[in-house]
């Protein structure tokens, strides 16, 4: 046992050094400065709450609040090892403004604390990756190490039955006065074989927007039989329920979904963008390997360039290099022109995030598989549950969009070309 002091009443903490034998060195010594940061992290933070009520006191002149020893250790669970840590107990005798008894709460670490958001975010990964609950010990064992297999089944077991309510609220939660400038789409296939023989080819649909602020956030996630009009539209008229009635103005997605139509239907002012890194995979594959970087050299020319004309000119080119000897590579291409080139409408500053599905691709970019290979059966509800916990705790770290002060003008109806505002001038009587 190491025992840390950073005030006159030391906090321990434990530290196995010495039982390293075959773990990661570097690990551990990360582990433990980590427990010595929190250590005096907590301790600074009672220290500070202490300060801060010094002057209370009672008739007798004592302290309302004061240091009373230490609460029972706890082992955190983290993503390098478990953390065992004793927090300092607080007697506070003070009373709130109502006449109750104040009780003090660490921030950093709340009482109820387990596991890391890192936990949290592998349980969900390892589902959608096509691990059985029962083998989550195991896997958990394996990538943090020994410490991390008091993760029981059972433990698991009830973590997905709390998250599936929170996605149940979640999912019904009301929509009414939100705006969405521009949405992303995509339908997603995970490594999970699903109990039921007639769901195995369902795939998750996933719908993002870009609100007025410039925030991405996570609209809805569903379940669809592959990637159906049917099932897009279903979605979307949830979407309008929950009390979204305005169109977005751009939408952004693979040319092979059923979304396309079904958008058509239920937003129909909605403009379409197609997706430059699906339709760059769709025609490379049509291509031999020894063309594609040349291939691909080209179509990045189209997408980068500065206006519209400079695409169509590159659009053009690539037409005429490969139409002859691979048609299908060229058409395409082609058949999506108009589609692709909508983004140049929209200021220039938002380029970058209205070119492709990124936002989509990069939150599930580990865990998108379109095989099924594992022994055990998952649920549809446990899927979607699990998906929608992912894409959760992504949305904490999706940054905002550039230029989001432009998004004004977009809802607006201002116009823009080649990524310009343009002005409108007046006509003199």
């Amino acid at each position: 046992m190491e025992q840390i002091s950073t005030t006159d009443q030391p906090m321990q903490v434990d530290v196995p050094v010495g039982q390293i034998g075959a773990r990661d060195v570097l690990t551990e010594i990360l582990r433990q400065g980590a427990q010595r940061m929190l250590t005096m992290a907590i301790e600074t933070e009672v220290e500070e709450y202490l300060a801060e009520h010094c002057r209370q006191l009672e008739q007798n002149g004592h302290r309302l609040v004061v240091r009373n020893g230490y609460l029972p250790q706890r082992q955190i669970q983290t993503g390098i090892g478990q953390v065992a840590v004793r927090q300092p107990r607080v007697n506070d005798k003070h009373l709130d403004q109502n006449g109750q008894r104040r009780h003090f709460s660490s921030k950093i670490l709340p009482p109820y604390l387990r596991r890391t958001r890192s936990i949290d975010e592998l349980i969900p990964w390892l589902y959608l990756k096509g691990i059985s609950t029962g083998d989550f010990s195991e896997a958990l064992a394996a990538l943090l190490g020994p410490q991390a297999s008091g993760l029981s089944a059972t433990n698991i077991v009830r973590l997905k039955a709390f998250w599936q309510e929170e996605w149940k609220d979640w999912s019904s939660r009301s929509l009414k006065d939100k705006v969405y400038v521009y949405i992303w789409v995509d339908g997603i296939y995970f490594n999970v074989r699903l109990e039921d023989k007639a769901n195995q080819r369902q795939c998750i649909l996933v719908l993002m927007g870009a609100t007025a602020q410039g925030k991405k956030e996570l609209i809805a996630i569903a379940d669809g039989y592959r990637e159906s009009e049917q099932s897009w539209k279903e979605l979307l008229l949830q979407v309008k329920t929950c009390g979204l009635e305005i169109d977005p103005k751009l939408a952004i997605g693979d040319g092979a979904l059923g979304f396309w139509a079904a958008v058509r239907k239920v937003f129909p002012s909605v403009a379409e963008q197609r997706c430059w890194v699906h339709k760059t995979a769709n025609v490379l594959n049509k291509l031999p390997k020894g063309l594609q970087g040349k291939a691909k050299a080209m179509l990045h020319e189209i997408w980068m360039a500065q206006s519209k004309a400079q695409a169509e000119k590159a659009f053009d080119l690539f037409i005429e290099t490969f139409a002859a000897k691979y048609p299908k590579a060229a058409e395409c291409l082609a058949k999506d022109r108009e589609v692709l080139l909508v983004f140049y409408d929209f200021p220039a500053e938002h380029w970058m995030h209205i070119r492709t599905t990124n936002p989509i691709e990069s939150t599930f970019a580990t865990v998108r598989l379109r095989t099924y290979k594992t022994k055990g059966c998952g649920s549809r509800t446990a899927s979607l549950t699990m998906v929608f916990k992912l894409a959760q705790l992504a949305e904490r770290h999706w940054r905002r969009l550039n230029g989001s002060k432009l998004l004004d003008e977009v809802i607006r109806g201002i116009r823009f070309a080649d990524g310009i505002k343009q002005e409108t001038k007046e006509i003199a009587a």
